[in-house]
């Protein structure tokens, strides 16, 4: 058995959590060899919850949970942190206006980048789930100078795992028989889900999803719309934002980052922007495809971009430009 590690799970008493918690503990993410002590933050109502939630962790009888601690306080949730989930945000409610549900939320990552700053590791893997999580990771990021930029990633692996299934779906495969989709730029509504360099499996042979698919005005009509809109759809159905498919994400995501990518195989992450060869505006947290070896993501370089793809990957981005400067003019407050 090798030394525990630290993991942190914001928003730990809320329904994404519920669903993720077990995922973690029972060796889902970081190896059924690895011991975990898991730290969860919540805001201080909350506290009677989370300790619920601890009693059913302990229930679990997990053999990899040395120890679960709940907190409301940052300087305990932070402390010497091996991996930072950060669940927890300012949800949108009605009547708010997206300028001050970022001004709540530069508020709450501003506070947990300046604790990671202070009391995690450096070498520190932080994920940001939290809506809206490309601004909201820019600015944990900027909170916490003497940390990499390339240690904080937002949550994109739903839309990414939404896409490979509506394709798998339309083709009549298991999902696991479509890679490298795409999802390009901001997670809301203009990200761009991109199958120009997917791969399908059929019977044994990869072909192009293009040709798998063989219907264009599926694929930039109501394949994309699908794929962004399916928050907002889930919502309808349930009463409730995604969860149970946000937490496998999230596991997704972060076993990646731990254990690496199969060979041949991309992933869509938000990660920082500076220096990409795509044309995106430096200084952003924006959805790129990913090869991850060693816990460090390397971005694919050298896809083709066609008209189409051009103008979706720049309207996300001048999106994500405009929450940005939103965001930092609130930073100094």
């Amino acid at each position: 058995m090798s030394d525990p590690i630290r993991v942190l799970v914001t928003g730990a008493a809320g329904q994404i959590a519920y669903s993720l918690l077990y995922g973690i503990a029972k060796g889902d993410v970081f190896g059924k060899d690895q011991p975990i002590i898991l730290i969860l933050l919540d805001i201080s109502p909350m506290m009677t919850v989370l300790n619920g939630v601890v009693m059913e962790l302990q229930d679990c009888a997990l053999p990899l949970l040395i120890e679960v601690i709940a907190t409301d306080k940052e300087e305990v949730a932070f402390a010497d942190l091996d991996v930072a989930i950060l669940v927890g945000s300012m949800p949108r409610r009605e009547g708010m206006e997206r300028k001050d549900l970022l001004k709540a939320n530069v508020s709450i990552f501003k506070s947990q980048g300046a604790a990671l700053e202070k009391f995690a590791k450096k070498t520190v893997k932080v994920l940001v789930v939290g809506n809206p999580a490309n601004t909201n990771c820019l600015i944990a990021a900027k909170s916490a100078p003497s940390i990499p930029k390339e240690n904080f990633s937002c949550l994109t692996r739903l839309d990414h795992n939404r896409a490979r299934s509506q394709v798998a779906m339309r083709v009549g495969v298991p999902a696991n028989d479509v890679k490298n989709v795409i999802i390009w730029g901001n997670h809301s509504s203009t990200q761009y889900p991109d199958i120009h360099h997917a791969k399908v499996n059929i019977q044994g042979k990869e072909v192009a999803a293009f040709e798998a698919v063989k219907d264009d005005s599926w694929i930039k009509g109501d394949f994309i719309l699908t794929v962004q809109q399916r928050g907002a759809a889930v919502i309808k159905a349930r009463k409730l934002s995604s969860a149970m498919s946000a937490a496998k994400a999230i596991c997704d995501h972060m076993r990646d980052i731990w254990h690496g990518t199969a060979e041949g195989e991309s992933v869509s992450m938000g990660v920082y922007s500076s220096g990409n060869s795509y044309g995106v505006p430096d200084d952003l947290i924006y959805s790129f495809p990913v090869t991850i070896q060693n816990k460090s993501w390397k971005m694919v370089e050298g896809l083709e971009i066609n008209d189409f793809s051009r103008g979706k990957l720049d309207a996300t981005a001048a999106e994500l430009v405009e929450e940005r400067n939103t965001a930092v003019s609130f930073l100094g407050e």
